[in-house]
């Protein structure tokens, strides 16, 4: 039966009000993104949130911000849902709860080389720059993310 997994959006900012991109592991053309993972049954989708980035960048040092209430959801094109089927996982596309997160530490706390990395490199960049350089399917969910956590993120004070 197919459904729309539930997954963890996550727009990580610092002191210059820059956000995390990631490059994921494996793709020749350096596919951008923000961090990003399922959501655990009975886990509220902030704290998804937290131990996603984590788990894909070593980040501890954060500070919940916002999140927003309503997915925003995409679907998969035909050759992702193929990848996904192989894998057993029977998904349409993803229902995407965004989190807005204040990174309070030093670049020296992100890694990427985790146990199972997701992705090999990470940078910082202006959040209006990153839905451009996302891959074509998220681009809309991103824009709406960016929009909707842009205000939260700008008026943020210590």
């Amino acid at each position: 039966m197919s459904y729309y997994r539930k997954c963890a959006g996550i727009i990580v900012f610092n002191r210059d009000k820059k956000v995390l991109v990631c490059a994921r592991v494996g793709k020749r053309d350096n596919q951008w993104q923000f961090p990003q993972g399922g959501i655990m049954k009975k886990e509220e989708s902030s704290a998804a949130a937290v131990r996603e980035l984590y788990e894909e960048t070593s980040i501890k040092s954060v500070k919940v911000v916002k999140t927003l209430t309503e997915p925003l959801r995409y679907d998969f094109p035909g050759s992702v849902r193929r990848q996904m089927l192989r894998r057993g996982i029977d998904s349409l596309g993803q229902d995407m709860f965004w989190s807005l997160l204040y990174f309070y530490g030093n670049d020296s706390e992100i890694n990427v080389k985790t146990k199972q990395p997701e992705f090999k490199a990470w940078e910082w960049i202006d959040i209006d720059e990153a839905p451009a350089r996302i891959v074509y399917f998220k681009k809309a969910v991103y824009q709406k993310a960016v929009e909707q956590l842009k205000p939260a993120m700008e008026g943020f004070k210590e």
